[in-house]
This record gives C-alpha cells, structure tokens and sequence, in this order.
C-alpha cells in the first residue's frame, strides 16, 4: 500500500469520534478514503504503532487503522 492509494475498510470498526455521530459507536465498515501516512516515527524515534495507517475518509474525519481492515480499490 502506498501513501494516495484508495482504500475501503473491509472489516467492521466502531469509533466514537466520528464528527456526525460524536460520543456514539459509529462503524465505518464499507466507507472509502485515501491512505496519507504511514505511522512508522514520532519526533524522530521509531515506533510500533497498534495501527499505523492513517486514512482521510473525508475533510473532518481520519482515522488510524490495521493493515488487516484495509483493502485497496
């Protein structure tokens, strides 16, 4: 996968930070977004992040996720 790919959460993930649904579990499953980073350093340091990919699903929402719960399109 490589930073402006199209990808689509093929699994079911629930978030509570979703802009319109804000404090409620939303699931993303099926949504479509664009692949912007992957989350490998911080401040200079190499980490392990749980889940490293970042996607831009629209102007207010992004969100980290697996590399399992991703499929490109």
């Amino acid at each position: 996968m490589e930073v402006g790919d199209r990808v689509r959460v093929k699994e079911s993930v629930v978030f509570f930070h979703h802009p319109e649904h804000r404090n409620q579990p939303f699931d993303i499953k099926g949504f479509e977004g664009e692949f912007i980073q992957l989350t490998t350093e911080w401040q200079g340091h190499e980490i392990s992040a749980n889940y490293p990919y970042l996607v831009k699903f629209d102007k207010k929402f992004r969100a980290h996720l697996a590399e399992h719960e991703l499929e490109i399109i």
